[in-house]
């Protein structure tokens, strides 16, 4: 199950994983995009199912859990990469939408997720969960307040994950990732384009990473080749949080 899958990330990491092998069940708002992304796969091969859907609300998170086992027969790996990102105003002139809206998407969406995910991976036997964090859930990244302490929450919730079902066969992962060239940054630079060579500076690449270079972290982290990492925050930042 890949949630944000509409664009970014979330799209390059249903193409590694169909690619790989996985059966992938993609949520976003966007069904149109879901369903070209989902057609793209099965004519490569590849097994997809869509679910719109926000990941706000419960009862589409549910849905899509239900649909995934309903099709494939089981959940066996999850990732939560439907984010909302804002920078600036400062934090005392932040408006409150602004700031439900960030901690909803990022903390809430991420806790709707587990608490379905969870149980259906019990149900089989165990299973990973990845969850997109940020260098902002490691420091003052200069993203909105908001989204720094949502990001912060995000592996607070994996780590808790990790510690209470990892003897139940559950591993739990946090992607501290760096700056991304996504449709989500392409609209942060285009409200703030002096942060792009912020964000270039400050990592030892000097440059942003490609949407399939996270995935390929994802990828790793919910396969059996990282069988004893969990509750891990592995960065994804080149270099952002080294120095």
């Amino acid at each position: 199950m890949i949630t944000g899958a509409s664009s970014g990330i979330g799209a390059a990491a249903a193409r590694l994983f169909a690619a790989e092998g996985a059966a992938v069940a993609l949520m976003a708002r966007r069904g149109d995009r879901l369903a070209s992304l989902a057609e793209e796969i099965r004519a490569a091969g590849g097994r997809a199912v869509v679910v719109e859907g926000d990941v706000t609300s419960s009862a589409a998170v549910e849905r899509c859990v239900e649909t995934a086992v309903d099709a494939f027969g089981k959940l066996d790996a999850a990732f939560n990469n439907a984010g909302y990102a804002t920078v600036g105003p400062s934090l005392h002139e932040m408006a409150e939408e602004d700031y439900v809206r960030t901690m909803d998407v990022n903390v809430r969406g991420v806790w709707n997720c587990l608490r379905y995910q969870i149980p259906a991976m019990l149900a089989s036997g165990g299973g990973a969960v990845v969850n997109t964090s940020s260098v902002a859930g490691v420091l003052a990244s200069g993203a909105s307040a908001a989204y720094v302490a949502a990001k912060h929450a995000v592996i607070g919730l994996t780590r808790a994950a990790a510690r209470e079902y990892g003897d139940r066969g559950i591993r739990a992962n946090a992607l501290v990732v760096g700056s991304t060239r996504t449709e989500m940054m392409d609209r942060v630079l285009s409200d703030s384009p002096q942060l792009e060579e912020r964000f270039v500076a400050h990592t030892l690449r000097r440059s942003m990473a490609a949407p399939e270079e996270i995935a390929q972290a994802a990828a790793w982290l919910c396969s059996d080749r990282a069988g004893f990492v969990t509750g891990t925050a592995m960065p994804v930042d080149g270099g952002r949080t080294a120095v």
